[in-house]
């Protein structure tokens, strides 16, 4: 993964981040997740993170339920650079987030203008700043397994690009961007390296396959 120059050093990640809790929602380093901000909280914060270092944490809740203002977080999440944005004659803010490193929540702080705030430890992720990291342990049989998932979901892959992707650059964007469930995505981003993530995800695509085929085979 190519570092944008415009990211932090590791050094120089800040101690305190803005969180962005959403369940489904995430990102990874180096991964592109594309945000429509209409909440004032949420206008305040990235407003706040523009004046700044532009960075904001994604942050799942444990729970999905909507009634709970200030729901129960996951302990991992990941830090992205507001790298491009734009407002609308609405009132809203449409924006891309690129994932920088993960963080783990060391305590919650005083929220600002409406929004949750953490203290974030990156020590454990310091990983994602390195250039050397695992592989995917047998790749072919990786991509085997996800091309299985992607037929039965339907889901759309562009399989030139993907069979050229380095292996940490394809697991990110697939961790981002395939339809698993909260829960499943929560799990692959705790998971530290490129081969233990790859081998997470290879057995998770597998089992929702066989879940897929079960569903439609009981509709007939």
């Amino acid at each position: 993964m190519t570092r944008n120059p415009f990211f932090p050093k590791f050094s120089d990640l800040p101690t305190e981040i803005p969180i962005f809790p959403l369940a489904g929602a995430v990102v990874m380093p180096g991964v592109q997740l594309p945000l429509n901000i209409f909440e004032p909280r949420y206008l305040n914060m990235i407003f706040d993170a523009l004046a700044a270092d532009h960075l904001i944490g994604m942050i799942q809740p444990t729970s999905e339920t909507m009634e709970d203002d200030t729901p129960e977080l996951h302990r991992i999440g990941c830090a992205g650079r507001i790298t491009s944005y734009s407002e609308t004659t609405d009132g809203r803010v449409v924006l891309v987030l690129t994932g920088v490193c993960r963080f783990q929540v060391s305590r919650e702080v005083a929220e600002k203008n409406g929004y949750r705030r953490v203290r974030a430890d990156w020590e454990r992720f310091a990983i994602d700043y390195q250039d050397q990291d695992s592989v995917i342990q047998d790749r072919k049989g990786f991509l085997s397994s996800l091309k299985g998932y992607c037929t039965l979901r339907g889901v759309e892959v562009p399989w030139n690009d993907v069979e050229q992707m380095p292996d940490r650059d394809l697991t990110n964007l697939l961790c981002a961007h395939l339809p698993l469930s909260p829960e499943d995505k929560q799990a692959l981003i705790e998971t530290l390296s490129t081969s233990d993530r790859a081998a997470l995800m290879q057995g998770l695509l597998g089992m929702a396959a066989v879940a897929s085929m079960d569903i439609a085979e009981h509709r007939h």
